[in-house]
């Protein structure tokens, strides 16, 4: 038996932070090449590192997502099961994972062409789902997500070798600006951040709740936030936002009385599918990081 040795292009989890410009390109598809992103749009995802779409789904299929995201999240046997994540101190459900696998709903939407076209063009091939879950963001304390990049993980523990992977979050109630949106650091994309620190055994069961391993310091966010700036995203439900695996993102806890709910699709090119994690003892379960690498069709 051989076994193929990847090249780790992105060390992280180390006894120190370190930067490492980024070694893909951004835009993977070929110039021209047909698709629903206008030539404009895809400049804007290369140097910024996100593109915004004001009205993804119409209001009559946000209300069918939004139904069908209330009916998982009151089913006690979705609650029990291991794909849901709760709130620490409320013990509300934060997120349920694998959504496309549990929802026929959710499914029809991963392949809508509105959402798996716009990855295809971006990402330049076929594409699988890494990853894909609703999150619950209740009024009167849901917690946020700590500033990360999403690749740091799905290298270190998932092991995609290469930055070929484009997130979408689909808003299904209204962003407002109080209530805990999406943050980004435009341009952030084009630096990998090596966060320090080993990644402990069973690491996603605590991170999935509150990030701790492959967080930056204090210190690396305020030197990105003086370079890159920061922008939050509002807008209706139905819109969405498409970011690359690299940027730098997170967002706040929501103490309004505005619930801010989304679903959340990852999508990774079936030729950068995971080999093992380049920085962890062992894969984290498949709900969170897909071994199924069959194209979404």
């Amino acid at each position: 038996m051989t076994t193929t040795t990847v090249t780790d292009l992105y060390p992280s989890r180390g006894t120190t932070e370190v930067t490492t410009p980024r070694q893909d390109p951004v835009v993977w598809g070929a110039p021209g090449t047909p698709g629903p992103v206008d030539v404009a749009g895809l400049q804007a995802y290369e140097r910024d590192g996100f593109l915004a779409v004001e009205e993804l789904i119409g209001e009559d299929e946000v209300a069918v997502y939004r139904q069908e995201l209330d009916r998982l999240v009151n089913d006690p046997v979705i609650r029990a099961d291991e794909r849901s994540v709760v709130e620490p101190k409320s013990k509300e459900i934060r997120s349920v994972f694998e959504v496309h696998r549990i929802s026929e709903v959710f499914a029809a939407l991963v392949r809508d062409e509105r959402v798996v076209g716009r990855a295809r063009q971006i990402l330049g091939s076929d594409v699988y789902v890494h990853q894909s879950r609703i999150n619950v963001k209740p009024g009167f304390g849901a917690s946020g997500f700590y500033w990360h990049s999403d690749f740091e993980t799905w290298h270190a523990e998932d092991g995609l070798p290469n930055m070929r992977t484009v997130s979408v979050s689909i808003a299904l109630t209204e962003n407002y600006d109080t209530n805990g949106g999406l943050m980004i650091m435009p341009g952030s994309h084009k630096t990998f951040l090596g966060c320090a620190g080993a990644t402990p055994k069973d690491n996603y069961k605590k991170s999935l709740q509150m990030q701790d391993a492959g967080t930056p310091s204090d210190e690396a966010l305020t030197a990105m936030a003086s370079q890159y700036g920061i922008k939050l995203f509002t807008g209706k439900a139905g819109s969405a936002t498409w970011f690359d695996c690299n940027c730098m993102h997170g967002s706040g806890d929501n103490i309004t009385p505005f619930p801010r709910s989304n679903v959340f699709i990852v999508f990774n090119s079936v030729e950068n599918a995971a080999v093992e994690p380049f920085a962890a003892p062992v894969r984290r379960p498949s709900f969170v990081g897909a071994r199924d690498f069959t194209p979404v069709r």
